[in-house]
């Protein structure tokens, strides 16, 4: 592997699991160039006064962040591999922990470490390309979603994100269409698939509940 390669694969390996420096580095430069996505993607939500609120693979905290503004009264939750990104959200939200506004756990989108039927509302963005078994992950959401439960899922298009060095190295890049069909077979139906920016660039939001 040449010294390209080295960089692209050690930029994957810290977007999937962010660690040390590089990936305090990486959770602020989700922050920035996910701020969009994920303002859309918590509005999706429409957050209701003390509802519970999680967001899986929370990286930057910027999705925390989001939706401790947008549950008035409510708890978040956030779960995250990466022992660099929690003590990141230790750091920036003590007030909101000290008041158990804010309650963080280490843990994966297949083994979520949350009680069933806890959660009135859940997103996470940019995480399945990182995800084998995408069947087990969203029954683990579907478990832990109260009923009626509304799933915010957000990935970047496929085919543009084919074109990105950095993504043959461990992305799984899967069809949309192969989301949504793995979505409804864990037995959250699709209500909604926004497409943020324009053609193939576009981002994808799907809306779907329990």
């Amino acid at each position: 592997m040449g010294p390209r390669d080295t960089l692209l694969a050690g930029l994957a390996r810290q977007l999937g699991h962010p660690s040390g420096l590089p990936g305090r580095a990486v959770g602020r430069l989700l922050n920035r160039a996910n701020r969009g996505n994920m303002r859309a993607a918590v509005e999706a939500l429409d957050l209701k006064p003390g509802e519970t609120a999680l967001d899986i693979g929370f990286g930057g905290g910027l999705g925390l962040d989001l939706l401790l503004r947008a549950a008035a009264g409510g708890t978040v939750h956030g779960v995250d591999i990466s022992d660099t990104m929690i003590a990141k959200a230790r750091a920036a939200f003590p007030d909101n922990i000290a008041a158990g506004r804010l309650r963080l756990h280490r843990g994966t989108m297949t083994a979520l470490p949350l009680e069933d039927a806890s959660m009135a509302a859940a997103i996470t963005l940019d995480t399945v390309y990182f995800v084998d078994d995408l069947d087990l992950a969203f029954a683990e959401v579907a478990r832990v979603l109260t009923p009626g439960g509304r799933f915010v899922l957000g990935i970047g298009d496929p085919e543009a994100m084919k074109a990105m060095p950095f993504t043959e190295h461990g992305f799984r890049l899967r069809p949309v269409a192969d989301v949504e069909t793995a979505l409804g077979e864990a037995g959250l139906s699709l209500d909604r698939h926004e497409r943020l920016g324009e053609g193939t660039r576009a981002f994808h939001l799907l809306l779907t509940s329990r």
